[in-house]
């Protein structure tokens, strides 16, 4: 009581007391208040699966923009880790939302928890994502912008490579083309391997690694850019492939009985899929919120679209959700009701 007698100065414990009374009033006065704000502070925080790679992550502040304006909850927490272990907490109600689950790698995993009833399957984030070798578009068509001709205008299928080696020369193995594999220990890379020798490229290409998926990007922009030609291995959806036009070669059509060692995986590599996972409590939490992931989805033009404004504007995860916000409201907003969208508009109205 001594502190309080020094700190309210003479008016002593009278002081005291009215303090305490009116903040008594005020606490009641807090309790009895609009009914919506009670209900905003019992919603609960949200923990989202935050995996490596910046798609993901960009996908997990798009959702959380309008889970937070939109519907009132509290911003969520990204909790970071690697795939399995994200899948992993998503079982075991440590993560709520996972909004890019790549299951061929985790397949086994992915159908035990659905099996299990504790994740429910939202269905596709965005359609199922191609791999293989590319060559930039103008090697096919020209550029005339650019005063490119075009250099392979036959190309249409890695069984086309071998009368074009010469273009892709391999300045270290000059006697052969070069085909940029992907990232060493990558199961992708192996697999390259394997069809390198089953479409019987290697007597006329080397396997070249570049080390990194910096260096491998940054040696299709280096050939992109100068017009050059260009062959080798990527994926999308990447900022790579948003920015620069690139063409698939085609490969025989995916075959399960090809898709092994002995068959060296000669076919097209099967289109990954990629979908948006939850832990099933949700369902009985947030089921507004489920409704909404439900009706989730993009295309592979958004995402090389976003990922490639990253690269070019230097800007972080949650810079490029804002940028697909205010650059596709149609698309966003026939995720939800037409109140929610509202709220988030005004939301995306006081960002400058």
């Amino acid at each position: 009581m001594g502190k309080l007698r020094r700190f309210f100065g003479k008016s002593g414990i009278k002081s005291v007391s009215l303090v305490l009374v009116l903040s008594f009033m005020v606490v009641i006065a807090g309790c009895s208040g609009d009914a919506g704000d009670k209900d905003t502070a019992e919603k609960p925080v949200l923990v989202m699966a935050d995996v490596s790679w910046d798609s993901i992550k960009v996908h997990n502040r798009i959702a959380a923009f309008i889970i937070e304006h939109g519907y009132g909850y509290p911003g969520p927490e990204y909790q970071f880790c690697e795939t399995l272990p994200a899948l992993q907490g998503l079982s075991h109600g440590d993560i709520d939302i996972y909004m890019e689950v790549w299951t061929d790698n985790i397949l086994d995993a992915w159908d035990k928890v659905l099996d299990d009833g504790t994740v429910k399957n939202l269905g596709s984030n965005f359609p199922d994502a191609p791999q293989g070798w590319y060559v930039p578009t103008y090697m096919i068509e020209g550029d005339s912008e650019r005063g490119i001709e075009p250099m392979t205008p036959d190309l249409k299928s890695v069984s086309d490579l071998p009368q074009y080696w010469e273009l892709f020369k391999d300045p270290e193995v000059p006697t052969k083309g070069r085909l940029h594999n992907s990232i060493p220990g990558w199961k992708c890379t192996e697999i390259n391997e394997y069809k390198h020798k089953a479409y019987g490229l290697d007597d006329t290409y080397n396997l070249f690694s570049t080390g990194s998926d910096a260096a491998l990007s940054a040696s299709m922009a280096a050939a992109y850019e100068k017009g050059e030609p260009w062959l080798g291995y990527y994926w999308e959806p990447t900022w790579v492939m948003g920015k620069l036009d690139m063409t698939l070669l085609e490969e025989p059509e995916y075959d399960d009985t090809l898709w092994n060692e002995e068959a060296g995986y000669a076919c097209a590599y099967p289109s990954a899929k990629v979908f948006i996972g939850i832990n099933s409590e949700l369902e009985n939490t947030a089921p507004e919120l489920v409704e909404f992931l439900d009706k989730y989805n993009t295309t592979l033009e958004h995402n090389n679209g976003f990922l490639a404004y990253m690269m070019e504007a230097e800007a972080d995860e949650e810079e490029a959700a804002l940028y697909f916000l205010k650059e596709y409201p149609d698309v966003w907003s026939s995720w939800v009701p037409e109140d929610v969208v509202e709220k988030v508009e005004a939301a995306l109205n006081e960002v400058k």
